[in-house]
């Protein structure tokens, strides 16, 4: 793994690169500085917009601009971006299909310090119930720029969700990301662990601990949460007959939900889900929190033995 990058910097890095299509406008929440998006501000303040702490203003106004042939991205904190823009996002961008892509940062319990009124765990849920709506949650670097790419490239709303914890750098220069495709980053007999952002090296991490007590485990990492790939997980489960998911969001309605969804009407397999288990964050340093919280390795190696079993029930 590479040098540790935040994917809200790689967010804002991305914008600045493919900024100079004309067709990008970016409107931010009055926290540029926090969300990167001030090296595009910086680079074309005439397509920058600070719409102040407004978001549900943000959202709608990024809906009217974006019906005059632009492609405008929306950023602010996952849970003011998502939960107190919700009614605008659903009516005045899902409703009508517009192309506006939302940067949605400090995502998940790793916002640390900020505690729990900032620690978005149901960003992923809320945004699943929009019909038509894309939901991206990139790994790394790599993918966090592929992935604003792909948003600029479809046509209809995107949810781009980042971190603010610098995280290792997964993929290289030959990473291919498409919307809709899950990636298989290593093969397994055994069980399946299927990550997305944050959790996606937890997951290989708990694939090396499963392997010392003999156990192949294949790890998926999935960074799009909807349209989720169904082949991929269908194929996983009945090679493997068992799936964890893992993913820094409660396992209500994220992830492990769009994976229950699938393997249910399609392969039904034992399942475990490692996510905040429907409770708040709290303050504190993030790795701390994540070991608290049960996210990572070790737990994810534990619901993988304990999905395994299950097979033998």
């Amino acid at each position: 793994m590479g040098d540790k990058i935040a994917t809200r910097q790689a967010y804002g890095d991305a914008l600045v690169e493919y900024g100079a299509d004309p067709r990008i406008v970016v409107m931010d929440a009055d926290l540029s500085k926090s969300t990167k998006t001030d090296g595009f501000k910086k680079t074309y303040p005439e397509r920058f917009i600070n719409t102040g702490i407004a978001e549900g203003n943000m959202m709608a106004t990024a809906a009217g601009i974006s019906t005059c042939g632009k492609i405008v991205f929306a950023s602010s904190f996952a849970m003011f971006a998502a939960g107190r823009a919700f009614e605008q996002i659903r009516n005045s961008i899902g409703y009508p299909h517009l192309n506006v892509k939302i940067g949605a940062t400090h995502a998940g319990i790793s916002v640390g310090e900020d505690g729990a009124s900032h620690q978005c765990l149901e960003d992923i849920g809320l945004m699943r119930t929009i019909p038509g709506m894309v939901i991206l949650n990139p790994a790394d670097a790599v993918e966090s720029n592929l992935a604003v790419k792909a948003a600029i490239d479809y046509d209809g709303p995107v949810y781009l969700r980042f971190g603010r914890l610098a995280v290792p750098t997964i993929f290289d220069d030959s990473y291919k990301f498409e919307i809709g495709k899950g990636v298989e980053l290593s093969g397994g007999t055994d069980v399946t662990l299927i990550g997305t952002g944050l959790l996606v090296p937890a997951c290989s991490e708990a694939k090396e601990m499963l392997a010392g007590e003999g156990i192949s485990a294949r790890v998926i990492n999935m960074a799009t949460i909807k349209p989720i790939d169904k082949d991929i997980i269908i194929k996983a489960a009945t090679e493997t007959g068992a799936i964890v998911t893992a993913e820094e969001h409660n396992v209500i309605g994220g992830l492990g939900s769009a994976v229950a969804e699938v393997l249910v009407e399609n392969a039904p397999v034992p399942m475990q889900r490692v996510g905040t288990q429907d409770v708040f964050g709290r303050s504190g340093k993030p790795y701390p929190l994540l070991e608290m919280y049960g996210l990572d390795a070790k737990t994810i190696a534990e619901k993988a033995k304990a999905a395994i079993a299950m097979k033998t029930k």
